[in-house]
C-alpha cells in the first residue's frame, strides 16, 4: 500500500470518527434539552405541591382570623416610579393627604358605648321594693332610685276559636227574602291550609324560626314540647309545603324588583343536601341575589347547580352593575349588553392575606393599602353619610390609592411568574382587582 492510499484511509477514518461523534453530540444535546423541559417542569410541579402544602397547613395550624396585624408606618413603598417625577408625586402627594385626612377623623371621633342601652318602647313592669319595717311616722319619702334590667317572657301558645253564630226564620211558615236562605251564618275566614290545624300566626312562626334563626323541625318540636303540645316532625313538614306556595307570588315579586334595579351583587353559597339513594349528603349550591340599595334579596335553587348557564338564566333580564367574586361562571355577562361587572373588595384582600405567608412584603403592603380604604367606610358610617356625600368622600379619598395600585401593580406583574402559586394572588389584582 502506497503513503497516499494509507494518507486517504486514515483522513476517511477520521472523517468517519468526526460524524459519529458529531451524531453524539446532537443525541446528547436533544437529551439535555429534554431532561432540562423535564426538569422545569418538575419544579413547575413542586412549586404548585410547596404552595397547596402552605395552604394545607395554614388551614390546619395557622390562624383563621383575615385581620390585619399593625404594620411598620415606615415601610417603603414596593412599586417603581412608573409615570414621570411630576405626575408620580402628585399622586404620592394625593396620596398622603388621603392618609392624614383618614387619621384625624379617626382621632377625633370616638365610639358611644351602646351595648348599655335599653331600646325605646319596650313596655315597663314598675316593680316598687319598700325598706323593711320602715315607720312612715317618723320618715318621708324625699326620692327614689330606679335600676332598669331586660327580662324575657317566653312564648305562648292560645288557641283561637271563631264563633259563627247561626240565624233561623223565626216563622217557618213565612219564606225567607228573595236570594236569602232560611238559615243565614257568616261565611268561614279564610285560612292558609284547608281544614289545617295551625294558623297563621303558627305558620309564620314556624317559618321565622327555620329561616331567619336557621332552627330545624326537630328542634321546634322541642320547643312546642316545652310549652305544652306535641307536635311531630312530619306535621310540620306537612304544613311547610303549602305555605310555601302560598308564598311563591311574594317570592316573585322580590326577584321583579331586585331584578329590576341597576345595582346587584351575587353569590352562590355551598348547602349539604341530603341523597337518600346514596345515604350521604351532597354539597350542592344556592344562589342569593341582593339589591344593595333597596336592601331587597332572594336566593335561588336549581338542583345545587352552579353552572354559568343558571346564572345567566337566573339573571337574564337584569340591566346594570353586577358584583362578585372572580367565579368563572360570572363571564358569561362579559359580552352582555348593558352588564357591567364589578369587582368585590372583600375578595381580593381574601388572596392577599392567604400569600402572606409566601410573600409577605408584598401581601403585607397590598393588605395596608385595601385597611386604609376600609377607613374611608368607617368614616363614612360614624358620620352617618347619604348614599350621594359617601360617594363623594370615596371619589376624594380613594381616588389617590387606587390610582397608585393600578400604576404600581401594574409594573409589577409582568415580573410575577404564574407558575408561582404565591403570585397567583398577586395576579388576581390586575385580572379582577380595580382599574
Amino acid at each position: 500500500m502506497t503513503q497516499v492510499e494509507t494518507l486517504e484511509l486514515w483522513v476517511n477514518s477520521q472523517l468517519e470518527q468526526m460524524l459519529a461523534q458529531q451524531q453524539t453530540n446532537q443525541m446528547l444535546a436533544e437529551s439535555n434539552q429534554k431532561l432540562t423541559d423535564q426538569t422545569g417542569r418538575l419544579q413547575k410541579k413542586i412549586d404548585e405541591l410547596l404552595s397547596q402544602v402552605a395552604w394545607l397547613n395554614r388551614q390546619l395550624f395557622g390562624r383563621r382570623s383575615e385581620k390585619l396585624a399593625a404594620l411598620d408606618p415606615n415601610q417603603l413603598s414596593l412599586f417603581d416610579p412608573t409615570l414621570p417625577a411630576a405626575e408620580q408625586a402628585k399622586l404620592d402627594a394625593a396620596h398622603d393627604k388621603a392618609v392624614a385626612a383618614i387619621r384625624q377623623h379617626e382621632s377625633v371621633t370616638k365610639a358611644e358605648r351602646h351595648h348599655r342601652k335599653i331600646p325605646e318602647g319596650l313596655p315597663v313592669v314598675e316593680i316598687i321594693v319598700e325598706p323593711d319595717g320602715i315607720d312612715l311616722n317618723l320618715y318621708k319619702r324625699i326620692g327614689e332610685e330606679r335600676t332598669r334590667t331586660l327580662e324575657f317572657e317566653p312564648g305562648k301558645l292560645y288557641v283561637k276559636e271563631i264563633i259563627r253564630p247561626k240565624y233561623g226564620l223565626k216563622d217557618n211558615t213565612v219564606p225567607a227574602p228573595e236570594g236569602a236562605s232560611g238559615v243565614v251564618i257568616a261565611p268561614l275566614p279564610a285560612s292558609p291550609i284547608y281544614k289545617g290545624l295551625a294558623g297563621a300566626s303558627m305558620l309564620a312562626e314556624i317559618l321565622l324560626q327555620k329561616y331567619e334563626y336557621h332552627i330545624p323541625f326537630y328542634r321546634q318540636v322541642k320547643e312546642f314540647r316545652h310549652l305544652g303540645i306535641r307536635i311531630s316532625e312530619s306535621t310540620l313538614s306537612g304544613w311547610f309545603k303549602p305555605v310555601c306556595g302560598l308564598l311563591r307570588p311574594l317570592y316573585e315579586e322580590i326577584k321583579r324588583q331586585v331584578l329590576a334595579t341597576d345595582y346587584i351583587q351575587v353569590d352562590e353559597t355551598t348547602v349539604d343536601v341530603i341523597n337518600k339513594e346514596k345515604c350521604q349528603t351532597d354539597k350542592e349550591y344556592l344562589w342569593m341575589t341582593r339589591a344593595v340599595m333597596e336592601r331587597l334579596v332572594f336566593f335561588h335553587y336549581d338542583n345545587g347547580s352552579r353552572s354559568g348557564q343558571t346564572v345567566k338564566n337566573l339573571l337574564e333580564p337584569f340591566k346594570g352593575y353586577l358584583q362578585s367574586d372572580g367565579y368563572s361562571a360570572y363571564n358569561v355577562f362579559e359580552e352582555k349588553a348593558g352588564v357591567c361587572l364589578v369587582a368585590c373588595l372583600a375578595h381580593i384582600r381574601r388572596h392577599f392575606e392567604a400569600a402572606m405567608d409566601e410573600n409577605r412584603s408584598l401581601a403585607e403592603h397590598a393588605l395596608k393599602e385595601i385597611q386604609e380604604i376600609y377607613r374611608i367606610e368607617r368614616m363614612a358610617d360614624k358620620e352617618e353619610l347619604s348614599y350621594q356625600a359617601r360617594a363623594d368622600l370615596r371619589q376624594k379619598l380613594r381616588f389617590p390609592y387606587l390610582s397608585l395600585w393600578k400604576n404600581g401593580w401594574s409594573r409589577r406583574i409582568p415580573r410575577c411568574s404564574p407558575k408561582v402559586g404565591q403570585d397567583r394572588p398577586l395576579l388576581m389584582l390586575i385580572l379582577y382587582g380595580p382599574g
